[in-house]
């Protein structure tokens, strides 16, 4: 993997809302586990560099600095109400990025506008992930591809989780987690995976990292 991770630092985060906890990244021993995922998607991104590319969950735009490095044209979708304030502390970056605030499941984009969508422990929090995954596939041109984190589901994990940050995953996400891995292969095939870590089983996961694209037939495959 990597070891030049571009981010935005904690100096130019904005607080977009209670579960925008992008200061984590930065954080000793945590800050360590929750970077993999972004390691992840780097990975699985490759030495592709696309058109346009879509963060699905931008958040605070802690991510947007490195996702600038595979793409010609940035954009993020997030519900927060901050679009404009994170684009300009992203602009004295030297980072352009065209961010809207809505919904995963009715996005503003026409027909086929993306060949790369990334979703960073964000799908988690998505009400109806089935309308999420139709319209992310609506959005992508034909062969396009979806690169998605998100977290494991086990007691270990949500343990480690309480002890670092005083939080409990089901306060954070409910019974969604357990929706997200099945939902997605329900509408895309995996064209790679990768784990964190590598060698564990699903008790001690703590992120699975999926490269997709649209099943043959959907309607922008």
């Amino acid at each position: 993997m990597r070891h030049d991770l571009r981010l935005l630092p904690p100096d130019a985060l904005i607080k977009t809302g209670p579960v925008d906890e992008a200061d984590w990244n930065f954080r000793p021993v945590l800050g360590a586990i929750q970077r993999q995922r972004f390691h992840l998607i780097v990975k699985l991104l490759g030495d592709d560099r696309f058109r346009r590319l879509l963060e699905v969950g931008y958040g605070s735009g802690v991510f947007l600095t490195e996702l600038q490095r595979h793409c010609e044209e940035l954009y993020g979708i997030d519900p927060h109400p901050m679009p404009k304030q994170v684009e300009e502390v992203l602009a004295t970056r030297g980072v352009t990025a065209r961010l809207f605030s809505g919904e995963a499941a009715a996005m503003p984009f026409t027909d086929g506008f993306f060949d790369c969508v990334v979703a960073v422990s964000s799908l988690e929090f998505i009400p109806d992930l089935d309308a999420a995954c139709s319209e992310i596939s609506r959005i992508l041109t034909p062969g396009g591809v979806f690169v998605v984190v998100t977290p494991g589901t086990s007691a270990i994990v949500d343990f480690g989780l309480k002890v670092l940050t005083g939080n409990r995953a089901k306060d954070d996400f409910g019974n969604r987690r357990q929706r997200v891995l099945p939902t997605l292969l329900r509408h895309f095939a995996v064209q790679q995976r990768l784990t964190f870590p590598s060698f564990a089983g699903s008790l001690v996961r703590f992120y699975t990292a999926l490269r997709l694209t649209q099943r043959p037939g959907s309607p922008a495959a």
